[in-house]
């Protein structure tokens, strides 16, 4: 479909509709509503994973869209973001029309954002006729060009001989996290992996807008990732390991452990930049092979949120509170406010205090035992307590399970 070339005054307010939606926090916004109408329709791609690498495709697209709206003649280039979101639906084990299901909801929710700029903007009838026309004939080129070029995409990565396997991996696994009723001797051996042990699930994944440089000079964060589960599996595991990706650059896993699982040192998980990982209590049969993974991605989620400077490997033990208070964030901030009053303040004596608090009543209200874990005298201790009691304007003694999930929430995400 070819349009005329547009008017001076056209022109002028399209570049400078470009110029503003190129604002970061604009283009932000404009790709959280697109995909999250494209979610809306394709529940497969609420996974975290899955909608990293939608956003990531989205972003580039959008970039590419906008700049080509200011050009009279323009050739489409599909973004390389965009072929790692083809890749992933492949790895995943989702059908290919998926993926062309994708773009036509895309276009469409392109269509309906630009339909509602137009509407509040109350542009003259010729003027919005114009620029949807323009739209709706570069949205349709978008479209058309990475349908066909990312459909060859997605079907390189399926006849990939290794490939297969993994998505008859990715099939029985989902399955399994589904809830499906699977013969489990029969789903092991097809995924290589003892279902019938204990497990220690875990998810891995590298932070957003990392550059991940590999041996050969490329960057490979899915070879990175399997290096550091494969680290751990000869560290705690017993010789067995399940990995999948579950994106360009995350991955899930389980490791198979004895019952007597060791205490491993803080060298034995340490990662380095830009490895994260989450992991999950070891728990045996398939029941622990989805609890683990289910605990394993909530221990994610609160690291993600969590405030700067947190750990790169989370156990969920140590945020299990934190996680089910934050899942209603603003009854979990009306709680820490609640419960510690003036200790909730920003300043480094109100943080010392609540680290004092914390210790104290994880030692249960030994200020020997607590002076030992903050390395200050015991009667530092005994005094910071008194001050505390004082702020909160009760004994500790009366609200000491609430302060003690209240100081958990704010260790993890600040106050």
């Amino acid at each position: 479909m070819a349009t005329t070339a547009p008017s001076a005054e056209i022109r002028q307010w399209i570049a400078d509709f470009v110029a503003e939606t190129l604002h970061t926090e604009t283009l932000e916004q404009v790709v959280t509503r697109l995909d999250n109408a494209i979610i809306a329709r394709i529940p497969e791609l609420r996974d975290r994973d899955m909608r990293r690498d939608l956003a990531a495709s989205s972003r580039a697209h959008a970039l590419e869209v906008l700049s080509g709206l200011t050009q009279d003649r323009y050739e489409y280039a599909v973004p390389e973001e965009a072929h790692a979101f083809a890749r992933t639906i492949a790895r995943r084990g989702h059908d290919v029309r998926l993926l062309l299901r994708v773009y036509h909801l895309g276009q469409e929710a392109v269509i309906d954002y630009m339909a509602d700029i137009l509407e509040d903007r109350q542009l003259p009838p010729d003027i919005e006729r114009s620029v949807l026309l323009r739209l709706f004939d570069r949205t349709t080129r978008w479209v058309s060009t990475s349908v066909e070029t990312l459909t060859d995409t997605y079907t390189e990565e399926r006849e990939r001989g290794l490939r297969a396997a993994l998505t008859q991996r990715a099939e029985i696994v989902r399955g399994l996290l589904g809830g499906a009723e699977l013969d489990i001797e029969q789903a092991s051996a097809r995924l290589g992996y003892r279902l019938a042990q204990r497990h220690l699930a875990l998810v891995l994944w590298t932070d957003e807008d990392a550059a991940v440089v590999g041996p050969d000079g490329n960057g490979d964060a899915a070879a990175l990732l399997e290096r550091v589960a494969g680290r751990y599996a000869a560290a705690l595991g017993n010789g067995s390991v399940l990995t999948m990706p579950s994106g360009a650059s995350a991955l899930w896993a389980w490791i198979g452990v004895d019952d007597t699982l060791p205490e491993p040192s803080e060298a034995a998980w340490a990662v380095e930049t830009p490895v994260r990982v989450a992991v999950g209590i070891p728990a045996a049969q398939v029941a622990g092979f989805v609890g683990g993974h289910r605990e394993a991605v909530a221990a994610r989620q609160v690291a993600e949120r969590a405030r700067p400077g947190r750990a790169r490997v989370v156990h969920y033990p140590e945020v299990e509170v934190a996680y089910l208070a934050g899942l209603d964030e603003p009854a979990m901030r009306a709680l820490v406010e609640r419960e510690l009053g003036a200790l909730a303040a920003p300043d480094a004596q109100s943080a010392r205090l609540r680290d004092t608090l914390h210790a104290y009543l994880r030692a249960r209200r030994s200020p020997d035992a607590a002076a030992k874990m903050l390395g200050v005298h015991k009667n530092t201790v005994r005094y910071r307590i008194q001050r505390i009691e004082d702020l909160l304007g009760h004994s500790i003694d009366q609200r000491g399970p609430r302060l003690e999930i209240a100081l958990d929430c704010v260790a993890v995400y600040g106050v």
